[in-house]
């Protein structure tokens, strides 16, 4: 099966993957996931998430910002939060994802380059989230 982008390997080497979890409690989620050996390595309470880490696993626990959980791949990060000189661009990638006959719930508008997101949704519904920091 063909990949959605030629360079598929360069891109899953330079990608940063989390799980982001919609939680109803923050304060509670976030103590469970201490208990497993996670820490809170990033986030911001008062905005309704942080994100957690423990080696390098990565969680991100949301409050009233999205329903159900989701998938999220960050192009140009590494999985300790680290930015890449080189990376594929989200706009790249949601090309690939059209050629290659996937169907966009969230498309990126334009071409020039900077932060920009693409959502769409795997055969089973889970929801998939690529987002471009920068």
């Amino acid at each position: 099966m063909p990949s959605v982008l030629a360079g598929a390997a360069p891109l899953q080497a330079r990608v940063f993957f989390d799980e982001s979890l919609n939680v109803a409690n923050l304060d509670a989620s976030r103590i469970f996931y201490e208990k497993l050996g996670f820490v809170v390595s990033g986030g911001d309470p008062e905005h309704g998430y942080q994100i957690l880490k423990n080696g390098e696993s990565t969680i991100g626990i949301f409050t009233g910002m999205f329903e159900g959980n989701i998938l999220t791949f960050n192009p140009g990060l590494t999985n300790r939060m680290e930015r890449l000189e080189k990376f594929v661009d989200v706009r790249e990638i949601q090309e690939g994802a059209k050629t290659a006959g996937l169907e966009l719930v969230t498309e990126v508008d334009g071409t020039e380059p900077g932060p920009a997101s693409i959502t769409l949704v795997d055969p089973d519904g889970n929801a998939i989230l690529i987002d471009q920091f920068f």
